[in-house]
Order: C-alpha cells, then sequence, then structure tokens
C-alpha cells in the first residue's frame, strides 16, 4: 500500500483565489472543475503555498518519524566533487579529514563521484585515502545539476546506509547536501571547521562559527542517520598522495528516470578576473570599502601581480559590485589559508575574520588604529593606503624581480 501524499488541500476552506498557484515554483498547482489539484509528480514539498494560503486551506499532515536502527548504517562517505571531468581539491581534505574519522569508527572510508567519462578520477582518490570509490558515470552528470545530483546520491545513501557522508561547503556542496538531507530526512550541519568522533558514544561532533564567528556552535545527530556535514575548504588538511594504496571501484548505473532534469547545463563561463585560484593561492592581497571607488582595486591588482598572489575582497565591496562575487573572503565567501595574507582597506568584521583565520601570516594596512582587523593580525601599518600601498609595490617591485608561474 503506497503511502498517502504528506500535502492536500482542504476544499470546504478553499476560495479558489489562486494565490497558491501563482506562488508554486515548481508549477505543481492547478485548476481544474473549479478545484485546486497538485500534481505530485512536481511537487517538491517546499511548503511556499502553505505559507502563502492566507485561508488556512493548504496542510500538511504530520509523518510519523520511522524508527532508525542506527546500527545499520556504517561507513564513512565523501562527496568527490568534479568540475569538467577533474576532482576538486575539497575532495582530498575530506577524504584526509574522513580517513581519521574512519579509522576511529574503525570502518571503510568510501568517495562517490558522479560525472561522465571520469573513471580516471578513481585512482587518485583511493591513492588520497579512500578504500571504495563509487562510481556512477552518465551523459546527464557531466555537469552538475541538482535535481540528478540529489537522486542519485539519495538512491546511493538508501541501498548502502553510510553512518557519514561529507561534502565540501562550495557552492555545488551547499546546493546538493540540503536537497540530500530533507531527501533523507535527516539533519545537516553546514560550514564546520571541525569534526570528530566522541569516545563515549560514536557520534560525529560537528562544530561550526555561530553568531557571525562569535562562538563555535557544536552539533550533533542523535537519532536520524546519515550524519551529514558540509566542510569549510582549506581547513582541514589532506593526506600525502600514496600510490602503493590499492581500493575497490563500484560502478553504478541508474534509470533516466533518476537521471532526468528540469533544468538544463548551458555552459561554463570562466571568471577571467581571477589569475590566480584564490582558495590554492599562497599569497592574497585583497580589498575592502577603504578603496573608496572600484577603480582603486588596480592598487591591490598591482601588489598581488608582484607578489604572485591572488586578489581577494571583503563582502561589501562585493555587495556593492566593485569586484566579482568569486573574489569575496569571509564567511559567505571563500574561506583561504594562504602563507601570507594582505588586508588592504578592511576594518575587520566578524565574518571577514571567520575567513582569513587559518592564515600563516597576516598583514593589515588601514588608516584607522581601532580597526578590529589590527587585533587579529601579525603585522600592521596604520596609515593611508593611497599612500602606503604604491610604495609597498614600488620597493617590492625593485626588491623581488620575481617571475610569476602561468
Amino acid at each position: 500500500m503506497s503511502k498517502p501524499f504528506p500535502l492536500r488541500i482542504l476544499l470546504k476552506k478553499c476560495t479558489m483565489c489562486g494565490i497558491c498557484i501563482d506562488s508554486c515554483p515548481v508549477s505543481a498547482l492547478t485548476e481544474d472543475d473549479e478545484k485546486i489539484f497538485i500534481d505530485e509528480s512536481l511537487c517538491t514539498l517546499c511548503g511556499i503555498c502553505e505559507s502563502a494560503c492566507e485561508e488556512g486551506a493548504i496542510v500538511r499532515e504530520k509523518e510519523e518519524q520511522a524508527t532508525v536502527s542506527l546500527d545499520e548504517y556504517k561507513n564513512v562517505w565523501i562527496f568527490a566533487e568534479q568540475k569538467r571531468g577533474k576532482v576538486e581539491p575539497v575532495a582530498f581534505e575530506l577524504l584526509g579529514k574522513g580517513r581519521e574519522l574512519a579509522n576511529k569508527l574503525n570502518t571503510e572510508l568510501i568517495a562517490v563521484l558522479l560525472g561522465h567519462n571520469i573513471e580516471c578520477e578513481t585512482q587518485i582518490l583511493i591513492h588520497k585515502g579512500a578504500d571504495r570509490v563509487i562510481l556512477v558515470d552518465a551523459p546527464e552528470l557531466a555537469n552538475y545539476l541538482p535535481e540528478p545530483y540529489a537522486k542519485v546520491l539519495k538512491e546511493l545513501a538508501l541501498e548502502y546506509k553510510p553512518e557519514i557522508i561529507l561534502s565540501g561547503s562550495t557552492t555545488i556542496g551547499r546546493s546538493l547536501f540540503g536537497r540530500l538531507a530533507v531527501g533523507l530526512s535527516t539533519g545537516l550541519t553546514a560550514d564546520c571547521t571541525i569534526l570528530d568522533i566522541d569516545d563515549e558514544d560514536k557520534k560525529l561532533i560537528q562544530t561550526r562559527p555561530a553568531w557571525g564567528g562569535n562562538i563555535m556552535a557544536t552539533i550533533i545527530t542523535p537519532k536520524t542517520r546519515p550524519q551529514m556535514a558540509t566542510v569549510r575548504h582549506k581547513v582541514m588538511k589532506e593526506l600525502p598522495l600514496d600510490k602503493t594504496r590499492s581500493g575497490e571501484v563500484i560502478r553504478k548505473s541508474f534509470s533516466k528516470e533518476i537521471l532526468l532534469s528540469r533544468s538544463h547545463f548551458i555552459e561554463f563561463v570562466e571568471d577571467l578576473s581571477q589569475q590566480v585560484k584564490l582558495t590554492e593561492a599562497n599569497i592574497i592581497v585583497a580589498g575592502g570599502r577603504g578603496l573608496e571607488k572600484p577603480e582603486n582595486f588596480k592598487l591591490i591588482q598591482e601588489l598581488a601581480d608582484i607578489l604572485c598572489g591572488a586578489v581577494g575582497a571583503s563582502r561589501p565591496c562585493v555587495d556593492d559590485g566593485w569586484i566579482p562575487f568569486s573574489h569575496q573572503v569571509g564567511q559567505t565567501g571563500k574561506t583561504v589559508s594562504p602563507k601570507l595574507y594582505i588586508a588592504v582597506g578592511i576594518s575587520g568584521s566578524v565574518q571577514h575574520l571567520a575567513g582569513i583565520q587559518s592564515s600563516e601570516v597576516i598583514v593589515a594596512i588601514n588608516k584607522d588604529p581601532d580597526a578590529s582587523i589590527f587585533n587579529i593580525c601579525d603585522y600592521g601599518i596604520i596609515g593611508d593606503l593611497f599612500d602606503v600601498v604604491p610604495l609597498l609595490t614600488k620597493k617590492l617591485k625593485k626588491s623581488l624581480n620575481t617571475k610569476c608561474k602561468e
């Protein structure tokens, strides 16, 4: 007997105003014969129509929570994100942490790789710590689309029952894991900076910044499985490549129904404003509101070029349209871990500081002696950036005479 659909319309309360139809983002509500119907094949149970209905005519039945046997779940999974056929570096960081967690649980570490013509990437995942790789290779998965990726991962999780699933806190990871957690009726902790295993009950301890980075919240998932978390890039350490490691590749395939998507990949447009990838850079020069106008980012670019570094920015500069989002550093942007971070005209909000705290050396240039950035920097220069930065660039150009690698 099939399970009744949890969302229904109370015809006695419905006034046929049509607000719910207009509010539905997936066109799952239709009017026919003076009644409103829900297309169960389209509805995602997002709840927007419930909120929009002023008459309270759309209700969601409370579902009885199935008892989950936690003992059925085992192994640590990491989602090996790939772009254009190459595994992203964040996957290797997850393997490093995943290996540690799996060892504490005395279980296996499994990487899940979705894409097309990517079997060549399975061995590097094994050499970087995975015991097994679950490979789903299909043309529909060549580029990330949220629907098929979430459905495939859900089916795999229901079949294999992993105890823990980890992903990077990337644009893809954040989009995918929210859907997956809802599909699996489990919890999700986003943007974790610390992961560990409780010595007593073996639960996953998930720690992340909260309240703008002012406190650290520790979260557990006591009643549901899998335990899911996304992890910030550059906060976990990857393991060295070990070509002597061997592992199993499990190849899975899925029906066209599972791989179907209502959205389509059009093209990948590369951000040519970023000469050096921000999250991979050893040196970052970042500009803030103190630059006064977007044209002055050329001062940041010139200094970064001399140092063979990347250009970063604080959130206000991105919000004002001075520079693309791909350059944003902070809690809502990129988490970075360079050897040298130079903050120019950045006051140092807690959100920005949360994204740079892993930097080895932080240099701050600001004319405000009370700027928060001076509380955490290793070296501070109190002065007008329009005087300091050109002078610094000139001196470094004479003394370094560097030639950056392409």
